[in-house]
């Protein structure tokens, strides 16, 4: 086992110990290296031994010193020193099988990689590892591990997720447990197959894991207009999301009786599919999950409603219009209305965006694209300026899901095309026209 060196930084430990391109890494103190998590792992010592081979195979030993947790410099091709892991399973629910013809090559590679997990907060569903993947995972004690499970019934999650280890590998989670290794877990849901006593029984197992489990979150299946051939299911209707809702409020109440915090939560989708009304800020606690729409309605009218009370008196003259999905069209109205009533010369419209590309199931903000917005505003008054979520827009920044760009957006609109954090307080800023490294550019009026 071992890691072609790609690269040394200049003046770093590496460099000053005579190391170069194209020689390769193969043990660090006696450690074997395969992978970034290894890599990471061992190099936090002030003293390390490399074992070493040269660009012909011939292997030799450096002795590094260096300050601790500094990075030795050495560069490797991928972030992760290896191929990433694609993903096993094929699920009935999966939203990748969904997506349009003709997309950037990048959007359809299903990632299951548990050193993804670990950097970036991506969920893996369990069914690549071995038991020596999660020994490692327990001697490393990286913690939390996010899981995607589903259903903690073994036929059930295999049925659902088409793979035949995908029961078994339930087995690792006492394990993690045991080991003091917390857990996100997720749970997709589709109505008829886990919701109801399947998802009564996934609470009721999820809880028998102990302090281990840090939160769970329970969203919908999102169902785009491509399932042609894909297997048969339904939206949840108003009474099913409300059921679910009731049954993750159950199961929460019981975790907080026995001491444990709340743990079950059900995303915003389903509150506004049973047009029940969002939770207080308090209920989500440590909002472990809102990346996954939990808590995000409530996490953002807190932030808004604080970064008002604070915003500073100015004359704000200004009309400008927030695009923003179906779901959160009416968290966002709620928000304009609050900061017209504390500047009155403002004006903040905002704009439901119909989702098209994907079909009008879809009404996240998030998965917006940038023609929908180009069709459905161009002409239109919008005033100064046009404020989107940076969630719609990939983590560079750059581009829409269909590969459209905000300077696309500008000169189709024929004004500035802003996009903003998910946060109350970037959201005041750009609505008052005021910088803020919570922003993703400076304004321009």
């Amino acid at each position: 086992m071992s890691v072609i060196i790609s690269g040394v930084e200049p003046d770093s430990p590496a460099d000053q110990c005579g190391l170069r391109p194209g020689q390769s890494l193969r043990a660090i103190n006696g450690h074997a290296i395969g992978d970034v998590l290894d890599y990471r792992f061992y190099i936090v010592e002030e003293k390390l031994r490399l074992s070493m081979a040269d660009e012909a195979g011939k292997p030799f030993t450096v002795t590094m010193h260096k300050d601790e947790y500094e990075d030795p410099g050495l560069l490797f091709d991928t972030y992760l020193m290896d191929r990433e892991k694609s993903c096993k399973n094929n699920c009935c629910f999966c939203f990748v099988d969904q997506l349009p013809p003709g997309m950037r090559p990048s959007l359809y590679f299903k990632d299951d990689d548990s050193r993804l997990g670990f950097f970036f907060g991506n969920y893996i569903t369990l069914t690549n590892l071995s038991e020596t993947d999660i020994d490692r995972i327990i001697a490393m004690h990286i913690s939390p591990v996010n899981i995607s499970i589903h259903a903690m019934d073994p036929a059930l999650r295999t049925r659902m997720m088409k793979n035949p280890r995908s029961g078994d590998v339930l087995a690792y989670l006492p394990k993690l447990s045991r080991a003091g290794i917390r857990i996100n877990a997720q749970l997709v849901l589709c109505p008829g197959l886990n919701d109801g006593a399947a998802l009564d029984h996934s609470l009721t197992a999820l809880a028998e894991l102990g302090d281990a489990i840090q939160s769970v979150s329970a969203v919908p299946v999102g169902l785009t207009k491509y399932r042609e051939g894909l297997a048969p299911l339904r939206l949840f209707t108003k009474k099913e999301a409300a059921d679910v809702v009731a049954v993750i409020r159950r199961h929460g109440d019981l975790m907080l009786a026995a001491g444990r915090g709340r743990c079950f939560f059900a995303s915003d989708e389903f509150y506004l599919t049973a047009g029940l009304p969002i939770p207080a800020y308090a209920h989500y606690e440590e909002f472990h999950q809102l990346e996954n729409g939990v808590g995000m309605s409530a996490m953002l009218l807190h932030e808004f409603t604080q970064a008002l009370a604070d915003a500073p008196d100015l004359p704000v003259t200004r009309h400008i219009t927030i695009a923003t999905g179906a779901a959160a069209r009416p968290l966002m109205e709620n928000l304009a209305r609050m900061a017209m009533a504390r500047y009155k010369t403002l004006r903040a419209d905002v704009a439901c965006i119909p989702n098209d590309f994907f079909g009008r199931t879809i009404t996240v903000a998030g998965l917006v694209t940038g023609r929908d917005i180009i069709a459905h505003l161009q002409g239109r008054a919008l005033g100064d300026a046009l404020l989107f979520p940076a969630s719609m827009l990939r983590h560079d920044g750059d581009l829409f899901l269909d590969d459209r760009t905000p300077d696309d957006l500008e000169k189709a609109l024929g004004l500035p095309c802003i996009p903003v954090a998910v946060d109350g307080y970037a959201l005041v800023d750009a609505l008052l026209g005021v910088y803020s490294e919570r922003l993703s550019k400076p304004l321009r009026f």
